[in-house]
């Protein structure tokens, strides 16, 4: 064998040596970033979990808005990514409990009597103006003493949680907005931002306030996080008083 085969050989072996290792690594990533997304949402590979639809205001029995449906899109992509399962349910279909399957939640305690449900048992410290007359508090999240106030097409506030009951139980993820487009943009937030909320909680309960801004120009899309409401959500009013 001359020295110019031999570099050949050399250079072919140190390649598929170097392109081995690349693929290897990206592999071990790729697969610990999977890990970590489905501890974080409670979803293994072929496990099951639910999505929970609210009613349209307004809108004929069993209609969704159209935003709540795009919220729907944004959420069954993370499922799809971690290999699960999703049924979908009516707001006022589901007869079952929490913790043996991952669940998303999604709209306001006015249009989906689940989440009414969840924030009575898990999120005593808030409270949601459900009054349909004009007022400057109609749709009003209060919680820890603040009011985050609705103004239509300009300000959008979305409470987003994390719940859990007891170690190595299934998530409740709730997206409780003001309106259809702050639904979509607490589960555009959720799905962008996963990452994030999982290096800062890890596996346990959070509870934070979304503002949407200027959704009449930008939709779901210019969401700054506004207050981590965690303690103050958990600790019934009067206690809180």
């Amino acid at each position: 064998m001359n020295d110019d085969v031999r570099n050949i050989v050399l250079g072919v072996v140190a390649t598929a040596i170097s392109g081995g290792f690349g693929w290897f690594a990206r592999t071990f990533l790729w697969r610990r970033t999977l890990r970590r997304k489905q501890a974080f949402f409670g979803l293994p590979t072929g496990s099951d979990c639910l999505f929970v639809v609210n009613r349209q205001m307004g809108g004929t029995e069993g209609s969704v808005h159209r935003n709540d449906a795009f919220a729907l899109l944004e959420i069954s992509a993370l499922i799809k990514d971690c290999g699960a399962n999703l049924q979908i349910v009516s707001h006022d279909g589901v007869r079952q409990g929490f913790g043996e399957r991952a669940e998303f939640c999604v709209g306001g305690p006015a249009s989906n009597a689940r989440t009414a449900a969840h924030l009575a048992s898990m999120l005593p410290g808030v409270r949601v103006d459900l009054t349909t007359e004009a007022g400057r508090d109609r749709g009003a999240i209060q919680v820890g003493g603040e009011a985050y106030r609705w103004q239509k097409g300009q300000v959008d506030h979305v409470l987003l949680a994390r719940l859990t009951t007891a170690p190595g139980t299934r998530p409740v993820f709730l997206i409780s907005g003001q309106t259809a487009i702050s639904n979509q943009a607490g589960a555009r937030y959720l799905a962008r931002h996963h990452e994030e909320l999982a290096r800062r909680y890890g596996k346990g309960s959070f509870c934070v306030v979304l503002k949407v801004n200027n959704s009449a120009a930008y939709g779901p899309d210019v969401v700054d996080l506004l207050a981590d409401v965690t303690r103050q959500a958990r600790t019934p009013v009067a206690a809180a008083a």
